[in-house]
């Protein structure tokens, strides 16, 4: 009876430590999940209040040309992340600090450099431009090295797990743009270029700032070796996420050459109205890929469950958020958030968040596919989705205008939401013919399509 009792209670304590184990991962996760969308939502304070302001301040012209120089920028941030952030989180989630540090350096070096590239390429197609677009362009010009290695800390703080750092060098960007923004004001500067200049300046400030945070100094010397060693992810990540806003670019430019800058302000506006959903699904976006890396080393078998959960939680609040709007708008919302522009923007809104399901969907495979290393299968995934979004996006601005562009715009989203899970579901079972050792081989290169490798030691 006693050896009975004794085997028991063994028994006993050693599931209440495996039922313990899940229960402590679920909470870190939880807690770098909150500091995700902590952090977006104070990067996104910035972008949406400079949205807003230009939107109530400028008029549909200016906002229009300030437009075009955010989707150049955003173009600029997904170049930035295919080569320098997007290999980090996948090859250095959850690394050791000497390890991290070292990756770190290089990479925000890349991110500067790619900012002082592109920032020369923009200076560039602003001395070829007139009027307001050429005062957007080229503010954005003297500011993109500061936003893209700003942007870089906060992707580099998130693979090292501390989420809070980011927050914080998030809230320094903030904290330095209000000022700014009050002295254009006070001071009469009411135009895109000080705008835009005052955004981007503020950003800079917290790029300086993380070399502090972080004890780490960017190294503009160790770019190419960083590109070299990652040159089996960074180039199909860098092709991959300037496809995706290189079309919505060329969207934008073809709506604003068939419809005139008015229509592209319209655009944006139903984008900007979906802002506070973007929030978490940018903050999402923060934390999945790394959970989604330790997950493929820890459970492989749990990662479809895992993006699906992704994809469907994100697409609900979407639709949720889509709702929302459709009915506040016309009872004040509207009129506060974008003053009179909101009436004609109104009819965007419903195929605007059919829209941002469709990309809600697609960002669960998306995650699955960059955490397996399968940039292959999601660089063809994406060119095939961008290509039918600009071909669907222009042809639905020729029929029916801003609308038919944002229906066309929808139906592209879940096209390509087809396309990546298609992807994905033949990697997860090119992953599990693999065997397992070779799996979890520390080598310096992914596979083709096979799971998420150990961080190097070294760059």
């Amino acid at each position: 009876m006693l050896l009975e009792a004794l085997y028991r209670g063994r028994t006993t304590a050693v599931r209440k430590r495996l039922t313990a184990v899940p229960w402590r991962l679920a909470r870190k996760a939880g807690q770098r999940l909150s500091w995700g969308v902590a952090d977006q939502a104070m990067s996104s304070v910035s972008n949406f209040v400079v949205n807003i302001y230009i939107a109530r301040t400028l008029g549909v012209v200016q906002y229009g040309a300030f437009s075009l120089a955010y989707v150049t920028y955003a173009f600029a941030l997904n170049a930035s992340r295919g080569l320098s952030t997007d290999p980090l989180l996948v090859r250095f989630s959850g690394t050791d600090l000497p390890s991290w540090r070292r990756a770190v350096a290089a990479c925000t070096g890349t991110a500067m450099a790619t900012g002082l590239a592109t920032g020369a390429c923009v200076l560039l197609v602003a001395a070829l431009l007139n009027g307001t677009a050429r005062l957007a362009f080229l503010a954005l010009g003297l500011t993109l090295p500061g936003l893209l290695l700003q942007d870089s800390w906060r992707f580099s703080f998130f693979a090292l797990g501390r989420g809070s750092q980011a927050f914080l060098n998030d809230t320094v960007w903030t904290v330095a743009l209000i000022p700014i923004l009050v002295s254009l004001r006070a001071t009469g500067h009411a135009n895109v270029f000080w705008f835009v200049l005052a955004w981007g300046a503020a950003a800079a400030v917290a790029a300086a700032a993380g070399p502090l945070q972080a004890r780490v100094v960017p190294s503009l010397s160790g770019t190419w070796a960083w590109v070299l060693r990652h040159r089996d992810l960074g180039p199909r990540y860098l092709v991959e996420g300037t496809a995706n806003s290189g079309m919505v670019q060329l969207r934008n430019y073809g709506v604003g050459a068939i419809l005139g800058l008015a229509a592209v302000g319209l655009v944006q506006a139903a984008s900007t109205l979906m802002g506070p959903f973007m929030v978490i699904f940018f903050g999402m976006g923060l934390v999945v890929l790394p959970e989604a890396a330790r997950i493929l080393r820890r459970s492989p078998r749990h990662m479809p469950l895992f993006c699906m959960a992704v994809s469907g939680g994100l697409a609900l609040l979407g639709l949720l958020w889509g709702l929302v709007l459709l009915v506040a708008l016309p009872r004040g919302l509207g009129h506060l958030m974008l003053g009179h522009i909101w009436i004609p923007t109104y009819p965007l809104v419903l195929p605007a968040t059919i829209s941002i399901m469709g990309g809600c969907v697609t960002s669960g495979a998306g995650t699955g596919l960059h955490a397996l290393g399968a940039a292959r299968r999601s660089l063809r995934a994406m060119i095939i989705a961008s290509i039918i979004y600009v071909a669907i996006g222009v042809a639905g601005a020729a029929a029916g205008g801003a609308v038919g562009t944002m229906w066309g715009a929808a139906v592209a989203a879940w096209i390509g939401a087809v396309l990546f899970w298609w992807e994905l579901r033949a990697a997860l079972r090119e992953s599990r013919s693999e065997p397992a050792e070779s799996r979890l081989r520390p080598t310096g290169r992914h596979r083709k399509t096979g799971g998420a490798s150990l961080p190097p030691s070294d760059l």
